[in-house]
């Protein structure tokens, strides 16, 4: 494969743009190589400016699980797009995306329209300060709920495939209101939480955590956190930017039949344009302005493309048995990718919830932040380059996950599995 236009690209991108990029995964430093620089995509395939064709395991970070392109939802877009792109007004389509997400998810009573994920959780937690009257925030190591100042303590995804350790810019005064603990253990959790001293308003998690690599909460985990934050009198905020509508046409809150206090909700509710959401119990939501205290407020939140696409989306995610082949789409391709890395000899954990996966490249048993670090990032770097020049798009980094889409077909995945057996022989023979 050829990528001489995508490196000019990338020159002339990195003297207008901090890094070249304008997220900082994308620069894929942690591979060791130049990224890509996609032009179109269709389904399951993804084109780059050099011409060349991949299948496509990121899925613009997990929206796309129709897809690529989706004819309704470029219908929907087009259609909403002729009549006006944004109104700072209210809109029917609001009402209509907002009733659909009150249905699906068990725990939503009501729900405000953000633009991206990180908005979600911003806006969750100061609405958990606003409506418990304290300041503390606890979130779990390695996991990452967007870039705003609170969440960049231990965080995952970008801070850490790049080791950054926080954030300059961040203050002291904002960083003590942040308390990391272990994901998936009950110990530290229970005495972490019966400490009266904290003052804890709130408990944010992503139930299957998704920024460190797929790692699943281990059994019992999400329950006795549900347990304890209701018996305190904490909010439990679900991130679920990632597992909204990707686990379950419920989110993970349905996977695991735990309900939150709050969820948080990302692009996939767009169809895969800038949006987010939090939405929860009617009467925390309702301390939000203007029926309450709590400020929040954005010109673009509840776009009109975002809105008809949004809906466009749900729709095709309601038809019958949407996940249940999905599901088992993904158990099948995650099942021969394991025999692969046993046939070839290769220390791999593969860690899997529904359509999300990663391969970790260790021998250890990955829960937590702790033995995700364990994987080899050298392993994994090679690993992305030889997947790459094969034509399987992976992500960036050893801890992100992979997506199994509506759209890949079983010759994809098929390649996939021969691409990723040559290259784990590849990373064997050295």
């Amino acid at each position: 494969m050829s990528f001489a236009i995508s490196s000019e690209l990338f020159e002339k991108a990195k003297k207008v743009i901090p890094g070249g990029v304008n997220s900082p995964v994308r620069a894929c430093r942690s591979v060791g190589c130049d990224p890509v620089f996609i032009t179109r995509a269709s389904g399951a395939t993804l084109w780059d400016a050099d011409g060349n064709e991949y299948v496509d395991f990121v899925g613009s970070w997990g929206p796309m699980i129709m897809g690529h392109a989706h004819p309704q939802i470029i219908e929907a877009v087009v259609r909403a797009a002729g009549s006006g792109t944004s109104f700072g007004a209210p809109t029917p389509a609001e009402i209509d995306l907002a009733a659909m997400v009150v249905e699906a998810l068990p725990a939503v009573e009501k729900v405000r329209f953000v633009n991206s994920g990180t908005e979600a959780t911003m806006s969750a937690i100061r609405l958990a300060r606003g409506y418990t009257g304290k300041k503390v925030v606890v979130k779990f190591d390695g996991c990452y709920h967007g870039h705003a100042d609170s969440f960049l303590v231990k965080a995952g995804s970008g801070v850490l495939t790049l080791g950054i350790p926080g954030s300059p810019g961040v203050p002291e005064e904002i960083v003590k209101n942040t308390i990391s603990i272990p994901y998936n253990d009950e110990q530290v959790l229970e005495t972490t939480l019966r400490d009266k001293k904290l003052d804890i308003a709130c408990v944010i998690v992503e139930p299957v955590a998704g920024n460190m690599g797929c790692i699943p909460p281990e059994p019992g985990f999400l329950q006795k956190l549900r347990s304890l934050t209701s018996e305190l009198g904490i909010v439990l905020i679900f991130d679920e930017v990632i597992t909204g509508f990707r686990l379950a046409y419920g989110g993970a809150q349905q996977y695991y039949n735990i309900l939150p206090d709050l969820t948080c909700l990302g692009k996939i509710i767009g169809g895969g344009l800038p949006v987010g959401a939090y939405g929860g119990k009617a009467e925390i939501m309702n301390c939000v302005a203007p029926d309450g205290p709590v400020y929040q407020a954005g010109t673009l939140s509840g776009n009109p493309l975002a809105m008809a696409a949004g809906i466009a989306a749900l729709r095709l995610l309601q038809q019958p048995r949407f996940y249940q082949e999905l599901e088992a789409k993904s158990a099948a391709f995650a099942e021969r990718l394991i025999e692969v890395a046993a046939r070839v000899g290769i220390p791999v954990q593969l860690n899997r919830v529904g359509s999300m996966m990663t391969a970790f490249f260790t021998a250890t048993k990955v829960t937590d932040f702790t033995s995700a670090m364990l994987a080899d990032t050298e392993r994994y770097a090679r690993h992305y380059r030889q997947m790459l020049a094969g034509g399987i798009y992976l992500a960036p980094s050893q801890f992100e996950v992979a997506f199994i889409s509506a759209a890949q077909s079983e010759r994809d995945l098929d390649n996939a599995v021969k691409m990723t057996e040559w290259s784990f022989k590849k990373l064997v023979e050295k």
